[in-house]
C-alpha cells in the first residue's frame, strides 16, 4: 500500500482530525490546510476537523483558523503541512497527539511525523494535496480546488519558479478540468494591495544596496514601516519582484519586527544555494527562497556578509 493509501487510512480513521502549518503563514501553507479539510469533510462529513494557527490578515480569504479547546487531542490526528521542523510549527504541540501525518515539501530537516510524505521536488505542498487527492481517486469540488490552486500560485510565484515541472502542470491541467474554477479571478485576492504598499516598494527600491558581488539588501525599522503605514509582513510580499534584475545574485529584505523582538530576514537568490546559510543562522527554507528570524543588527550584518562571500564564490 502506498504512502497515500496509508495517509487516507488513517484520516478515515479518527473522527478529530487537527490540520496545522508553519509558523507566519503563506497562501500555499494555508492553500494546502484549507483545502485538505474541505477534502476530508467532503469524504467524511461527520468528522470534526480544524484548521489551527496564527489568523493572517492579507490571507483570510482562504478561511478562518479554530480553536481545539474542546476536543481531545490524545485521541486525535494531528497533520501537519509545509514544515520542516518541529520549532515551526504554529500553535500545535506534537505530544499531545495520538497520531502525525506530515505533508511537506522542503528539505528534510527532523522526523516527527508517524508517516511523512516529503518530496522537495515538488513545488509545494498544495502540489502534494492534489497528488494525495488523485491518487485516492477523490473527486474535487470548487472550494478546496480553488484553494489548492492558489497555494500552487503562490509556492511558483505564477510558475515562474524553476522548480515548477512538468508534474506541477499536469495536475494542475487535471485540477481545472475536474473543477472547472475560474482561476483568473482568483488572482484579484491573492495579489491585491493597498496603496500604501505601492508606495512602500518604491521606498525599498530607491533604497537598496547592492555590493561588489551581486547581494541587494535593505534593512528596514519599524520607525519606516510606521510612516508608511505597513507591517513587517509587507517586505516579504514584494520579495520576488527582483528576480529578473540584471546585476542582482541574492537579495535579503531585513525588516524589524518590535512586537516580537526579532528581525525578519526574508532572501532569495537565482543561483547560489542559499537555504543552508539560513540553516546556519537559525532559519530554513527553499535552495533558492529562504527565510531567518534574528535577534540583533549585529547578526544581521553577519548574514550579510556570508550572503556576500557565497555571492563572490558562485561569481568566480
Amino acid at each position: 500500500m502506498n504512502i497515500y493509501r496509508n495517509i487516507y487510512r488513517e484520516i478515515k480513521k479518527y473522527n478529530n482530525i487537527v490540520i496545522a502549518r508553519h509558523i507566519g503563514a503563506d497562501p500555499d501553507a494555508l492553500g494546502s490546510q484549507f483545502g485538505l479539510k474541505d477534502i476530508i469533510l467532503k469524504l467524511f462529513p461527520e468528522k470534526k476537523v480544524f484548521c489551527v494557527g496564527n489568523p493572517a490578515s492579507r490571507f483570510r480569504f482562504f478561511g478562518n483558523c479554530d480553536k481545539i479547546e474542546e476536543i481531545d487531542t490524545s485521541k486525535s490526528l494531528l497533520i501537519v503541512l509545509d514544515t520542516p521542523d518541529i520549532k515551526r510549527i504554529d500553535s500545535a504541540d506534537i505530544n499531545n497527539f495520538e497520531y502525525i501525518i506530515k505533508i511537506d515539501h522542503h528539505p528534510f530537516i527532523e522526523k516527527y511525523g508517524n508517516i511523512e510524505l516529503i518530496d522537495d521536488e515538488a513545488c509545494s505542498t498544495s502540489q502534494l494535496i492534489l497528488e494525495f487527492a488523485f491518487a485516492n481517486k477523490i473527486a474535487l469540488g470548487r472550494s478546496e480546488g480553488e484553494k489548492l490552486y492558489l497555494g500552487i500560485v503562490g509556492d511558483t510565484d505564477r510558475f515562474l519558479h524553476d522548480y515548477t515541472s512538468t508534474k506541477t502542470f499536469e495536475l494542475v491541467t487535471k485540477l481545472l478540468k475536474e473543477t472547472d474554477i475560474d482561476f483568473t479571478s482568483l488572482y484579484k485576492n491573492l495579489y491585491r494591495r493597498p496603496f500604501a504598499e505601492v508606495k512602500f516598494e518604491g521606498y525599498i527600491y530607491q533604497n537598496l544596496t547592492l555590493t561588489d558581488n551581486g547581494v541587494a539588501y535593505i534593512k528596514i525599522t519599524d520607525k519606516t514601516m510606521k510612516e508608511f503605514g505597513v507591517d513587517s509582513a509587507a517586505a516579504g510580499n514584494m520579495i520576488n519582484n527582483l528576480k529578473f534584475v540584471d546585476e542582482i545574485v541574492i537579495w535579503a529584505f531585513l525588516s524589524e519586527d518590535i512586537k516580537s523582538n526579532l528581525i525578519r530576514v526574508n532572501i532569495r537568490s537565482i543561483g547560489p544555494y542559499i537555504n543552508q546559510i539560513a540553516t546556519n543562522y537559525g532559519g530554513g527554507g527553499h535552495k533558492y527562497a529562504s527565510g531567518v528570524k534574528l535577534k540583533t543588527w549585529e547578526e544581521a550584518d553577519n548574514l550579510i556578509i556570508s550572503l556576500d562571500e557565497l555571492a563572490k564564490d558562485f561569481k568566480s
